[in-house]
């Protein structure tokens, strides 16, 4: 893979702060990788580099797949707290955008959490489409502890995950969630043994890179845009989409491909 932050022509991304990414268009696969170490904190300028680095993959050609992950045992603690202090009101109240950045990412975005997942490591992740966990995994949102609640869209999405009583009970006890409990109750996609997390992330890339691009980012936008709406709108937003793929050249090549019953060659059309 690549390492590089000449990946990108926006000067705001010149120098990315305390992670890098990587692409390697072979796999049609980027990885945003934080690198701070030991317990890679997340500072403020941070979360606006993340947000662009998010939209640049968007618009990458060469990339299918965003993985985001760590260097270390730890995926983040959380950010800097005393950052918290010295940031403007206007700062403090883009976080929750800057953070949903993978949410709103057409394309798949999977989160491998190992280690300690805090606060805004927590939030980055519940925004991602996909979270396999290792065994050492720990969620929480502490921010109880500090006299805060979690300000980057932590306790809406998680609601919206496991409901009102188990989000109270994380959220107003600062309560840590191992990996096996998260899996349990739908916050984890997966839960691996920690020496399996790379090779589950890496199964997963792959699987994803066999569907239809077009479908594949019709569907995420879909079931993002209809988790708040009634059911018989929803329904019909399914099915506008639907009629709209059925004119689609991939959706032509799955259907010959079935019938021919070889692999499909999707491209995105």
């Amino acid at each position: 893979m690549n390492d590089s932050s000449s990946h990108f022509s926006d000067p705001r991304l010149a120098k990315l702060d305390g992670f890098h990414v990587e692409i390697d268009g072979a796999r049609e696969r980027a990885d945003i990788v934080l690198d701070r170490p030991p317990f890679n904190v997340i500072e403020m300028d941070q979360r606006d580099q993340l947000r662009f680095v998010f939209e640049a993959l968007d618009e990458d050609a060469r990339v299918r797949v965003i993985v985001l992950r760590a260097v270390g045992e730890h995926f983040s603690s959380g950010g800097n707290i005393a950052g918290f202090l010295q940031a403007s009101p206007e700062h403090v109240s883009k976080l929750a955008w800057n953070i949903g950045a993978p949410a709103r990412c057409m394309k798949p975005v999977i989160a491998a959490n190992r280690g300690y997942c805090f606060g805004v490591g927590f939030e980055i992740s519940l925004a991602c489409d996909f979270r396999i966990a290792s065994e050492t995994c720990l969620y929480a949102l502490p921010e109880q502890r500090l006299g805060q609640i979690p300000g980057s869209g932590g306790s809406a999405r998680l609601q919206k995950i496991i409901g009102i009583t188990r989000t109270k009970d994380i959220v107003m006890r600062s309560k840590r969630i191992s990996a096996k409990q998260a899996y349990d109750w739908g916050i984890a996609t997966d839960c691996v043994s920690d020496d399996k997390l790379e090779m589950a992330t890496d199964a997963l890339v792959d699987e994803l890179r066999t569907f239809a691009p077009l479908a594949q980012r019709t569907a995420k936008a879909l079931l993002n845009t209809t988790e708040d709406t009634n059911l018989q709108a929803a329904i019909e937003l399914e099915g506008h989409s639907y009629s709209r793929l059925r004119q689609s050249d991939d959706f032509r090549e799955g259907v010959e491909a079935f019938l021919a019953k070889r692999k499909p060659k999707f491209r995105g059309t």
